[in-house]
């Protein structure tokens, strides 16, 4: 069993790395939904640790439609980071009718892989409405890896759907569920679904106090007042040790 820790910051890497963790999905502003980390967290993360890094290429928040100006910057961003060491690059590309964006798909792809890296659309996919046709696109384009949830909010909810995408695609390409598996349901997942990975962001939060005075406030989590996301060394450790690791 492979587990993938979804990491902010170079402590979360740390973090994660320590607890024993050997790959990783790197990111920054978890809090939008991953977007592209920098390059010297990168460089910093390959420096100090063994880590496999897949680096997420996204560089704004909300959808998933992307414009010629917006992709530019993508494709220069996934080459950076592969130069700088990155393992793979996770990406996700659709056309404003929820399909897969065949093009921009395809091209990433032939990208990432004259790097000899790892190519993984992340949970753009959920986003489709027919995840069959959505799957066979990806698959027409060589893509190794899909993150997803079974679209739905969960990877517990949509369990039925990953299950029955790994039993029917899972020859022709990876399915790594996620979102919202933890130490209390990633065995009743993996029972579920027959993965053979999973991703999780093990998430705990820190205080900082200067988030807010009597007149601003920078808290983005409403009943997390004052605090920041981070990896959990408790909840990745406890993760561990619910699974055949």
């Amino acid at each position: 069993m492979e587990i993938e820790i979804c990491c902010g910051s170079y402590e979360d890497a740390l973090i994660a790395y320590n607890c024993g963790i050997k790959r990783i999905e790197l990111n920054s502003a978890l809090y939008l939904g991953g977007l592209t980390p920098s390059i010297g967290t990168l460089q910093l993360v390959k420096k100090n640790t063994n880590l496999e890094v897949l680096a997420m290429v996204r560089n704004r928040g909300a959808g998933f439609h992307y414009n010629n100006d917006e992709y530019v910057v993508m494709k220069q961003d996934a080459q950076m980071l592969m130069s700088e060491g990155a393992d793979g690059i996770v990406f996700g590309f659709l056309n404003e009718d929820r399909t897969i964006d065949k093009v921009k798909t395809k091209d990433m792809v032939e990208l990432i892989h004259s790097y000899g890296l790892l190519a993984v659309f992340h949970r753009a996919f959920d986003c489709v409405d027919d995840p069959y046709q959505a799957i066979e696109t990806l698959i027409e384009c060589n893509v190794d890896r899909i993150l997803t949830s079974g679209l739905k909010a969960t990877a517990l909810e949509g369990a039925s759907l990953l299950k029955e995408l790994i039993d029917r695609y899972g020859k022709d390409i990876e399915i790594l569920p996620g979102c919202g598996i933890n130490y209390k349901n990633a065995l009743e997942i993996i029972e579920l679904t027959g993965t053979n990975q999973i991703h999780s962001s093990g998430r705990g939060w820190v205080i900082d106090p200067t988030t807010h005075n009597d007149y601003v406030d920078f808290t983005y989590e409403l009943s997390k007042r004052d605090a920041y996301e981070c990896v959990s060394s408790e909840l990745v450790t406890q993760l561990i040790g619910q699974v055949d690791f």
